[in-house]
């Protein structure tokens, strides 16, 4: 009907209704008429990305490919990519500098996951004069976040309050956030998906009204249904269809949220707010969805995960071995314990690779979220079980809006090449050229078109 009329909805366009306001998925609908007919003229949609850090490094002899260049064969931990190998970039050899400690400083190590997305070391203060460096997740933000309703979400998946060890001389403020707005001040990362969802999708209101809400098992979207019908009008089929599958997803998160939020009343294992699942594979495939729903809405185009805290002693069923993830970092070097560590790091890279899949099934204009999207999922150790911060692993997945080509093997020279030189340019994959950033010599050639 809206080509008929030559109208247009606009990008940000919401269902309102009870407090709430609901943000809708890119649809053809907003495309004026006259540039629908004309795909060329289309605005691009905007590039996303994701920063994800995962402590302890990985297994040795299980991460690194077999072969540099194009058509390597994907490594024991890497295998869940496989699928997606055109939008895979593997780098090996890179050097995390910034997660050692400054020459005659003792006690950075386990405690700078700060110095992740900056790669600058961190101040050693166990006080409020904090100091490390903006990250890039917020440097991308300022490009090209302020214009939708949360410039980033930060988002984790354990309580910073179920592992106390910050230690050494150094702030836990370095530990519990990877994402730093200024060089003195980190973001929290929020782990509880009911919070997460009420700051994407709404609260109901006033306490009362959220209350009353819940307790009546009323969804969001039972109140903007009139919206909703309005809205139905002006769009064609095919956009209906996706705005109601679109809103089929959102109605299945809030169902699962209501049994984890239920689950988590009972006596725990550890200590979990009200609302977070007890497993993590449910509480982490929870905030993929609703990160890939805030992406395809476009609530954010920027976020970072902390997969787990440095030193956690999580155990994690669903990989195969009950191990526990700082536990089994330490293998020592017995091939048997390297075996059941690589597990874990597999078993980590499965649940991103259900992200990827939910990115690559979303359509948006001519291809998909994955397409316009840029994952970056790293840690800062190469053999954990040395506390060495050279041979790190990082993968990088999407395409950048056509900057990056996947299907690639990067290998670099040993202890010559730092981690700065990686987050410069994937500055360049959002128009951000800067001459340098935390410990960084140069960028990585060819690495972004």
């Amino acid at each position: 009907m809206n080509f008929i009329t030559r109208k247009h909805i606009p990008r940000r366009t919401f269902l309102r209704g009870a407090g709430t306001a609901l943000a809708l998925p890119f649809l053809d609908a907003m495309i004026p008429a006259g540039i629908r007919t004309a795909r060329a003229q289309t605005p691009q949609p905007p590039t996303r990305f994701v920063g994800i850090f995962v402590p302890h490094g990985a297994a040795p002899g299980y991460w690194v490919p077999d072969k540099v260049g194009s058509d390597f064969t994907f490594p024991f931990i890497y295998e869940p990519l496989e699928p997606f190998r055109n939008h895979v970039v593997v780098t090996s050899g890179l050097w995390c500098q910034s997660a050692e400690p400054p020459p005659g400083v003792t006690g950075a190590d386990h405690f700078v996951a700060a110095a992740y997305l900056c790669a600058d070391k961190p101040k050693k203060t166990t006080g409020a004069d904090i100091y490390v460096g903006t990250t890039i997740d917020q440097l991308i933000a300022q490009k090209i976040g302020q214009s939708t309703l949360l410039p980033s979400l930060q988002l984790g998946v354990e309580d910073p309050g179920a592992n106390s060890a910050c230690g050494e001389g150094y702030s836990c403020a370095y530990t519990n956030s990877i994402s730093w707005q200024t060089p003195s001040r980190p973001l929290p990362m929020e782990i509880n998906p009911q919070v997460v969802f009420e700051r994407l999708f709404g609260d109901g209101g006033t306490p009362e009204e959220r209350d009353a809400r819940r307790e009546a098992q009323q969804s969001i979207l039972d109140s903007i249904t009139g919206s909703l019908a309005r809205l139905e009008i002006d769009v064609g089929y095919n956009a209906r269809i996706r705005l109601e599958q679109y809103l089929e997803d959102i109605r299945d998160l809030e169902r699962r949220m209501k049994i984890a939020a239920q689950a988590s009343t009972e006596t725990p294992d550890m200590p979990v707010p009200y609302g977070v699942p007890e497993s993590f594979d449910e509480h982490i495939r929870l905030q993929f969805d609703l990160l890939a729903l805030a992406f395809q809405a476009d609530i954010t185009r920027v976020s970072t995960l902390l997969y787990a805290r440095d030193l956690t002693s999580r155990v994690y069923p669903e990989s195969g071995t009950t191990v526990s993830f700082h536990g089994g970092s330490h293998h020592a070097g017995d091939p048997g314990r390297i075996a059941e560590y690589a597990r874990i790091n597999r078993y980590h890279v499965s649940t991103l690779a259900h992200f990827i899949e939910k990115l690559s099934q979303i359509p948006e204009g001519d291809s998909t979220l994955l397409d316009h999207s840029l994952v970056l999922y790293g840690t800062n150790m190469g053999d954990s079980n040395q506390h060495l911060h050279y041979d790190v692993p990082h993968v990088l997945i999407g395409g950048a809006s056509g900057r990056m080509a996947g299907n690639r093997h990067l290998a670099y020279p040993s202890k010559e090449v730092p981690t700065g030189n990686l987050l410069l340019s994937v500055l360049d994959a959002y128009g951000i050229h800067r001459e340098s950033i935390g410990d960084s010599t140069g960028r990585l050639d060819g690495l972004i078109a």
